[in-house]
């Protein structure tokens, strides 16, 4: 799994309900996205920005492509910064796993309490 960090550097913090807004409009154009799992948007005094969680890195380099920078900026007027990761180990307290390269694993705390 990849996840990619985009930082919008914006000069104000929006609206909450304008961000909201703002936010799931867009889902229009990311659920089409090939290999998109989530997107988190991300709201802070310093910008905006959201993480996002490919199935691989090819399919994370295919959104990111050459062009992205420029449409990003074209919407926001401020160049986004990208940061692409591997993730190779997940904890899910939700579901109480662990999972590496996509696989649960033996959860570690659960070997102590034996």
């Amino acid at each position: 799994m990849i996840l990619a960090l985009v930082e919008i550097p914006l000069p104000a913090r929006r609206a909450p309900d304008e961000m909201i807004r703002q936010s799931l409009d867009s889902t229009r154009i990311f659920h089409k996205v090939r290999g998109l799992r989530r997107k988190y948007y991300l709201d802070s005094d310093a910008g905006g920005g959201g993480i996002y969680e490919f199935a691989t890195r090819a399919d994370a380099e295919a959104w990111f492509n050459e062009g992205w920078a420029d449409w990003m900026e074209g919407r926001f007027g401020v160049r986004p910064t990208l940061r692409l990761f591997d993730a190779p180990v997940v904890l899910d307290n939700e579901r109480g796993e662990a999972r590496v390269q996509g696989r649960r694993v033996p959860a570690p705390w659960a070997e102590e309490k034996a």
